[in-house]
């Protein structure tokens, strides 16, 4: 099973830049962007495992791909 973050990096690669600037997700009442989500998610903290957890569950992320 592919992970979150995966899933997450498969999703941001295919954005169109512009779209990369604009709010993703909103965590513990403090919006971000596409941007400073990757940033928090490739440094592994706890704010990015929220918004990774929030993505998923509003089906934002790319599915896992069958074989």
């Amino acid at each position: 099973m592919v992970d979150l973050k995966t899933r997450f990096l498969r999703t941001y690669v295919n954005l169109p830049m512009a779209i990369r600037d604009e709010i993703a997700v909103v965590v513990d009442n403090k919006p971000m962007s596409w941007n400073v989500l990757k940033l928090e998610v490739d440094n592994n903290t706890a704010l990015g495992k929220k918004g990774l957890e929030i993505l998923d569950k509003l089906n934002f992320l790319v599915k896992d791909e069958k074989n």
